[in-house]
């Protein structure tokens, strides 16, 4: 049922484009003055439908790109409408630079502007008469309850019970499920036990996610008792189940409470995609072509580092440590050795200023971080990326997340060569300076973005160029 729901979504879409192309190109003749006298032949049809094909596999593609089919089914109309204006607007311009900017049949430019006003709009109005459909449609699905989300409510006292009762009675379009509660004392309110299954403690929400098939989690507890819902996030990190906390006044003050259907139960939904499809693809592009890249040009200052770490101390080049990355996948971190052997043979210790066991040359490479170079072939494989938080090793994880349960929150994303926490705070040096770093990580994954990586790597070349490494 909900695969043949994304492919209607997608149908209609791509029939849209296809119909779109094929009207507009009638309607560019009459345009030009091309229709007296012209006659449909095998070829010309031919070319009309190859060229409608591949401009509706580029319209798909971007919709792709651009996340239009990420959740289908908590779409508003208006808000489609209003998105799918600016998509086509920014396609049609695409579509006009790359096939219609040299049309020989053009002779001004007042042409140029009716030509491309043309096709933004017979290609936004069928799009969105198509789409309107397609997601009512969706929509009407989920009124009567032929798709629905397993949904579990995380709390027990009489806020619980309310919250469930405007759920039931606001949030039909969403299509939640109830199907229990958590609690999170040892009193339940006798009217929400009354009307919802007691699935025990919330200690066991991530048991609980896998065993029940839960989709949407609803965090129903006093707002001010952040550190309860910090514990709670924490637990549920890794989860494939959507997040939404009851907001208080506070908090939709500051604007945190968006409000998507005007008459739902207001929620704040919990950031699960960091970032959007076409982005994702363009800094996984920037990993793998500018490390490749990099390696290849920067091939004799690998040759030169190589040599100057072999000269420096006896053993090897290149020195591998086993760190923690996405989703809390261990993988071996490479770097030029830039410590004496045997470093570590009393146990794990972070470096610090006057780090007796780094060598001259070590300590050079550090300032400048030429011993980082070899992590761009774990950017090429897939292990880091450029940009994302610095990976730790789990003998510290152990003991941030003693102090900071949220650490687990960088693991969402590959950890980076470079960091937002390394550029503001700089590398730290005990487990204390790891969670007071562990901050700016946290502004990193919240803020995620293109831009925000292009600082970042701004801010690092800052910081090599004035040799502040540690």
């Amino acid at each position: 049922m909900r695969r043949y729901q994304y492919a209607k979504l997608v149908a209609a879409d791509f029939g849209a484009a296809l119909l779109a192309w094929m009207c507009f190109f009638l309607l560019r003749k009459y345009l030009l003055n091309e229709l007296t006298g012209y006659h449909f032949n095998a070829a010309a049809l031919f070319n009309l439908a190859s060229s409608a094909l591949a401009i509706a596999i580029f319209w798909t593609t971007l919709y792709v790109l651009i996340g239009e089919y990420r959740d289908i089914y908590r779409k508003s109309r208006l808000s489609e409408i209003i998105r799918l204006a600016r998509v086509s607007l920014l396609g049609a311009i695409v579509i006009f630079f790359v096939l219609l900017l040299d049309d020989e049949g053009v002779v001004n430019y007042r042409l140029y502007y009716k030509t491309i006003s043309a096709y933004f709009l017979v290609h936004f109005s069928l799009t969105a008469v198509l789409r309107t459909w397609a997601v009512s449609s969706v929509q009407r699905q989920i009124r009567k309850g032929r798709i629905s989300f397993p949904t579990l409510l995380v709390g027990s006292n009489a806020l619980a019970l309310n919250t469930f009762r405007e759920l039931e009675r606001t949030s039909k379009h969403l299509g939640l499920q109830l199907i229990g509660f958590t609690s999170i004392t040892d009193t339940v309110d006798p009217g929400l036990a009354a009307e919802l299954p007691d699935r025990g403690s919330y200690h066991r929400l991530p048991a609980l996610v896998r065993a029940l098939k839960i989709e949407q989690i609803v965090i129903a507890i006093e707002p001010s008792e952040h550190r309860l819902i910090q514990d709670i996030l924490t637990l549920l990190e890794g989860t494939p189940a959507r997040i939404s906390i009851l907001p208080d006044l506070y908090q939709m003050l500051l604007g945190s409470v968006k409000v998507h259907h005007l008459f739902g139960t207001p929620l704040i939904e919990i950031k699960h995609d960091l970032l959007s499809v076409w982005q994702g693809v363009v800094k996984r592009l920037f990993d793998v072509v500018g490390s490749a890249l990099f390696m290849v040009l920067a091939s004799w200052v690998y040759a030169f580092t190589a040599i100057m770490v072999k000269l420096s101390s006896p053993g090897p080049v290149f020195y591998r440590q086993e760190r923690i990355g996405i989703n809390g996948h261990p993988f071996r971190i490479i770097k030029f050795r830039s410590m004496y052997l045997d470093a570590e043979k009393l146990g794990p210790a972070l470096s610090s200023d006057h780090d007796p066991r780094i060598t001259k040359w070590g300590r050079f490479m550090r300032k400048v971080r030429l011993d980082e170079l070899p992590q761009f072939w774990n950017v090429l494989k897939g292990d880091m990326s450029v940009v994302g938080p610095r990976p730790e090793r789990q003998f510290f994880i152990d003991q941030i997340v003693k102090i900071a349960p949220h650490y687990r929150h960088l693991h969402r994303v590959r950890p980076g060569l470079t960091s937002l926490g390394q550029v503001k705070y700089g590398y730290a040096e005990t487990v204390a300076q790891m969670v007071e770093r562990l901050k700016f990580d946290i502004l990193y994954i919240e803020n995620m973005s293109l831009a925000m990586d292009f600082r970042v790597l701004l801010y690092t070349l800052k910081i090599i160029m004035e040799g502040r490494g540690k």
